[in-house]
């Protein structure tokens, strides 16, 4: 039960095709998504007087996206400079305009060519700046170099296990068989996982999320107006963002961490129940941010759905199926779907909620759970039909 009724809902979400070399600009594509998200509300951009997004240097700002819809008089615009963070953060800052008066409906979106254009994956030590690049010393020089390091530590303190990683790639592989959006749709066997290169010891290529060209919007309004709409609303519940006691403000920064068993989804999962009322047994499926396979497992246990050290046999046991306990990345998650940054995660959510989400609904799906980051940040919004 959460703990004040909720003051916003989102209430139609928008996609663009999600491809490997979308042959459109940025701005096209968030306009595209953002367009979409509006007419599935039932609204028309002159309903909308907010524009918010996320970024890291590849995108289109909020202003421009305005335009290009033909919004007149908006009232709140947010760019916020920050990567896998941001998705369900976005979801909270939009409820908290609305909170305070500053916008009555706000157009949340992510838009990248993330494949044909910068691709967060090829970061090189070069990206950063001088004043971080000393943590590069260690001879990693890449993003995932960084993850798989984490993933690693984590398997030893832990006890997880390449095979633990294999069944989180497995199990999101066969929901997204069932999404016709999903860049990877032919189901995984375990020999297929371990005939996957290897990439950083102990990530395959099958670890790593899809890079791809994309858009992807949400509509969040007012609740007493979400429910004079002709569509299902989706209510926000409540959230948090949190970070480990020394997040930094680089990638290299995780190289500061206490412990490298936990990451950011520790001090969220130490929040969010607190703040919202909520507990880990009152959600019916979880969208847990998944750019490596590792990050679920992170997840599972930060968020407080299994004890320390248990993720990976949760996973094994089929926990995280469409039958499990917990129902997770229901869409096949950024590892198949496509990674536009978490965005998805939360459009994912909502369609399960309201039952948009065809082959792939859950027979139940009242409330649920968006976490975003795995780094030494992130944050986690809950989400219900209000019933």
């Amino acid at each position: 039960m959460s703990l004040r009724p909720p003051a916003s809902a989102i209430v139609g979400v928008g996609y663009t095709d999600f491809s490997y070399e979308s042959g459109r600009t940025v701005l096209e594509l968030a306009t595209e998504a953002s367009r979409t998200a509006i007419a599935d509300a039932g609204m028309t951009p002159q309903d909308v007087d907010g524009v918010a997004t996320f970024s890291m240097g590849d995108s289109v700002p909020a202003q421009a996206v305005a335009t290009s819809l033909g919004v007149e008089g908006i009232d709140y615009l947010l760019d916020l400079s920050l990567g896998g963070q941001s998705a369900a953060y976005l979801v909270l800052l939009a409820d908290a305009a609305i909170r305070a008066g500053l916008a009555g409906t706000v157009v949340v979106y992510r838009a990248l060519n993330g494949r044909s254009g910068v691709r967060i994956g090829r970061a090189q030590a070069g990206d950063v700046p001088d004043s971080v690049a000393h943590r590069y010393a260690a001879g990693l020089t890449a993003y995932p170099q960084f993850i798989a390091m984490w993933a690693r530590r984590f398997m030893i303190e832990t006890g997880a296990t390449e095979e633990d990683l294999a069944a989180v790639v497995i199990a999101q592989r066969e929901y997204a068989s069932h999404n016709p959006r999903a860049v990877l749709r032919t189901p995984l066997t375990i020999e297929d996982y371990f005939r996957s290169p290897m990439v950083a010891s102990p990530f395959r290529v099958a670890d790593c999320t899809r890079e791809v060209d994309a858009g992807c919007a949400f509509v969040v309004t007012r609740a007493d107006r979400a429910r004079s709409l002709d569509t299902t609303p989706v209510y926000v519940e409540g959230g948090t963002f949190a970070s480990v006691p020394r997040p930094g403000r680089e990638i290299g920064d995780i190289l500061l961490a206490d412990d490298f068993s936990r990451n950011c989804m520790h001090a969220v999962g130490d929040r969010i129940w607190k703040k919202t009322g909520f507990s880990p047994g009152d959600m019916d499926f979880a969208q847990i941010y998944d750019c490596f396979s590792s990050a679920v497992l992170f997840g599972l246990e930060g968020l407080g759905f299994v004890d320390k050290g248990e993720s990976g046999a949760f996973v094994r046991a089929g926990e995280t199926g469409s039958e499990g306990a917990l129902p997770v990345n229901t869409g096949g998650g950024l590892l198949a779907e496509g990674y536009v940054h978490g965005m998805n995660c939360v459009t994912e959510a909502v369609q399960q909620i309201r039952g948009g989400a065809g082959e792939r609904n859950l027979r139940r799906a009242d409330v649920g759970l968006v976490s975003s980051g795995t780094l030494m940040d992130g944050s986690a919004v809950i989400l219900s039909s209000g019933r």
